[in-house]
């Protein structure tokens, strides 16, 4: 008989955690994640770039529309092998362990401890509106915020699961009713919607700032890290990778419409921090514009830490179950079914960063970093269908092949533009990527004296 709290045995699929996460958490992890702090300042960005209503729009729009198709291919390899790791799963599936690899490096190395470190860092300096914090003390207070969101997702996943839900419903309902409020605003109007093209827009300026709005849905994906643990995965994954990046896009858009209700252009440009400078004109805030935003900028980071810390380190569990990672990165902790290394790794790895770096914006140098890989698991989609024909696949992508191609074109054309118009920081992601193939090939033989 096993003992109390012992981890059953592996599934059909081969996971050895508890699958607990229904769709309504699924949804809420999507949409925690997702929704961070991108908002509250990429429109200011976009606005600076792009200058009129039109382009600005058709920007957001194209994010969406991106991210959605990206939801919608992905959901076929989702629904076909939920396996914990998600896209490292799917990579491995479909091109084997080096491009799976590379993967996992390039979130062990940059994307996931800067995300952390990037979050953390804006719940603290938001908090000091609240409470005054000396810049180092700023750091110390995103440390132990990352300690803290470890811990409770040490304690398992459901537990996080639901502090999730609460918090991404109330964050969603905050950002949707900003974006709905400033429609209440009596110096707004529709004349800031005019012109709406002035002389048409270059197709590499609208790719650049393109780029700035893709940071803020990504996310989108991250769900199928914890597919391991998602209930009647089959159904509840697509679902949860299309609503939620549904619900994204939907709000993103009323948000920005209504910032372009209250502001101009130009006065959008020129605030950095066009949230608080939209809800400064909201009358229903009165004079506490400011502060009302600060608490949502809180609720926003804090529901995204948790996703991000439910979520990235099941790929290191994931690499680790394959062999393609230290074996003890696998271990599921008898009493919470939860992986306790994993966490704990990506927990040391934030807190060191946060320490040590200024990575308030590190995330954004980063964002590109995963885009070959989100293409690599949508043309994993082609792959899969040719070499496993009869993998069963309860969901089957709407609109292929064609959905999936614009996505290709799409994730492509960043990569290739950004390379263009910012070889530095895109050449030192692409380089920091593949610095893992050395590292794959030193694995390998390591395992293989072993």
């Amino acid at each position: 008989m096993p003992e109390p709290g012992a981890v059953a045995s592996a599934d059909p699929w081969g996971e050895r955690m508890p699958r607990t996460v229904g769709l309504v958490d699924g949804i809420a992890v999507l949409v925690g994640i997702t929704i961070g702090s991108g908002i509250f300042r990429v429109p200011a960005t976009v606005a600076a770039q792009l200058q009129t209503p039109g382009p600005m729009i058709l920007c957001w729009v194209l994010g969406g529309v991106i991210a959605l198709f990206g939801a919608l291919t992905v959901a076929e390899l989702a629904g076909a092998l939920p396996r914990s790791g998600g896209i490292f799963t799917w990579l491995l599936e479909s091109f084997g362990p080096l491009p799976a690899f590379l993967f996992g490096w390039t979130e062990l190395a940059v994307i996931r401890a800067a995300s952390l470190g990037a979050i953390s860092t804006i719940f603290a300096e938001y908090l000091g509106y609240f409470i005054p914090l000396t810049p180092m003390q700023v750091r110390y207070v995103a440390a132990a915020v990352i300690v803290i969101i470890g811990a409770m997702n040490y304690l398992g996943v459901r537990r996080a699961a639901a502090v999730m839900s609460v918090a991404t419903i109330a964050k969603y309902a905050a950002v949707m009713g900003l974006g709905v409020l400033a429609f209440t605003v009596t110096r707004g109007g529709a004349s800031h919607f005019t012109p709406a093209w002035s002389g048409g827009v270059h197709p590499s300026l609208l790719a650049t700032a393109l780029i700035s709005v893709m940071w803020t849905y990504d996310g989108w994906a991250d769900l199928s890290f914890i597919g391991g643990e998602v209930k009647n995965p089959q159904r509840t994954l697509p679902l949860a990778l299309i609503l939620g990046t549904a619900c994204v896009m939907l709000v993103y858009l009323v948000v920005n419409l209504g910032f372009m209700y209250i502001l101009t252009p130009q006065e959008m440009a020129g605030s950095h921090l066009i949230a608080t400078t939209a809800a400064e004109h909201i009358p229903f805030f009165g004079g506490a514009g400011a502060a009302v935003i600060a608490a949502v900028v809180l609720l926003s980071t804090f529901s995204g830490l948790n996703g991000t810390m439910m979520t990235g380190p099941r790929i290191f569990f994931a690499m680790a179950e394959r062999g393609l990672f230290f074996r003890s990165v696998a271990r599921v902790s008898p009493r919470f079914q939860s992986p306790s290394v994993a966490i704990w790794l990506a927990v040391g790895l934030g807190v060191l960063y946060v320490l040590i770096n200024d990575f308030a914006q590190l995330a954004d140098k980063f964002v590109l970093g995963i885009w070959p890989f989100y293409a690599l698991s949508v043309a994993g989609v082609f792959v899969l269908r040719r070499k496993r024909p009869d993998l069963p696949r309860p969901y089957r992508v709407w609109g292929y092949p064609t959905v999936p191609l614009l996505f290709l074109a799409a994730s492509l054309g960043m990569v290739v533009n950004a390379l263009w118009t910012d070889p530095w920081n895109t050449g030192v992601t692409l380089l920091i990527t593949l610095a893992g193939v050395p590292l794959f090939y030193l694995w390998k033989l390591g395992n293989r004296a072993v």
